[in-house]
């Protein structure tokens, strides 16, 4: 029996408890409506992970098909990871994992702040929404057509190299996509341009729901753009940024498959090779699929504790967590 506190006298009513089964009655439309979504994650999320299994056995693909020789085949325990720990390129592929994503990090996170920001600072309606068509357009590109973009700006007789001659900076072309010192800055800088006017949409959500009386206050107090910015708007963004940033920390062993396959080569593969890389190499050109699987299975829970582990620390610092 739940009760209820009238506040004017203090007392406490009775109310029935209703059963699930009646509260499933008296809603029941609604969840007929989650059932399509219900469908859905079963088949195209949770089903697939039943082949998390291959990283336990030695699978090799027959004719007798996908299941049956999954289960049936060898049972090796937790040989794969041993051998991805043991072996010699460990250390190289979580370096250029974590390098690239950090680095990505630092300049991709704050870029679409900045930007929700800018445009929300801008008066003229037509030069808003030029302004975020323009930042918007390079994330509906793809990387092939992206990264053709990229090499054709950092060959040796391309754009960048023609602007460092010209202002005498340098005197020879720079080989950007032969030298492994630039590549995870180039990825970082690519991923930035690419994802950051699609990112800002968030921040711009967020800044339109700002009560406009804040500003209004501001302005007669003698507070100018930048405080109200600082004062107002920073303040009101925060629990937007605590969520993203959890999010993006919990990709951090995700550095992306498509711009290292494809601005990577032989020469950079010293650091252009990451995980999903190293995996997609072993797993699809060198048929080693379980040794594929446990790779990706250990970059899967890696980054599943760094959301929970980020989640609790917000959570106890500032009261900001996404769940």
């Amino acid at each position: 029996m739940k009760t209820i506190t009238i506040p004017q006298t203090g007392r406490k009513l009775g109310l029935p408890k209703k059963s699930r089964w009646a509260i499933f009655k008296q809603q029941k439309y609604l969840f007929l409506m989650m059932l399509p979504a219900l469908i859905w994650a079963v088949v195209f999320a949770y089903t697939p992970m039943v082949g998390l299994y291959m990283s336990f056995v030695n699978y090799q693909p027959t004719l007798g098909g996908f299941w049956h020789t999954l289960f049936t085949s060898e049972f090796v325990g937790l040989k794969w990871f041993q051998y991805f720990f043991e072996n010699g390129d460990f250390l190289i592929i979580m370096r250029n994992t974590l390098a690239s994503t950090l680095i990505t990090l630092l300049f991709s996170f704050p870029m679409p702040i900045l930007i929700a920001i800018a445009i929300n600072e801008i008066k003229s309606v037509k030069f808003k929404k030029t302004v975020q068509t323009a930042s918007y357009l390079p994330y509906f590109i793809s990387w092939v057509i992206a990264a053709n973009i990229i090499v054709t700006l950092l060959s040796s007789d391309g754009a960048i190299n023609g602007l460092l001659k010209f202002f005498h900076i340098t005197s020879e072309s720079v080989l950007f996509l032969q030298e492994g010192k630039y590549f995870w800055w180039i990825v970082a800088l690519g991923n930035t341009w690419k994802d950051m006017g699609y990112s800002s949409i968030m921040y711009l959500a967020a800044i339109s729901s700002i009560n406009q009386e804040l500003y209004e206050a501001a302005k007669v107090d003698g507070a100018n753009r930048f405080k109200q910015i600082r004062y107002i708007t920073l303040p009101h963004l925060k629990p937007t940024i605590v969520i993203l940033l959890i999010l993006a920390l919990g990709g951090i062993l995700n550095a992306g498959f498509d711009q290292h396959f494809l601005l990577g080569n032989d020469l950079t593969r010293g650091y252009s090779d990451v995980l999903s890389t190293y995996s997609f190499r072993y797993g699809i050109q060198n048929g080693m699929f379980s040794y594929a699987s446990a790779v990706g299975m250990f970059s899967s829970v890696v980054a599943f504790i760094i959301v929970v582990t980020v989640n609790n620390i917000s959570k106890k610092l500032n009261g900001q967590s996404l769940f």
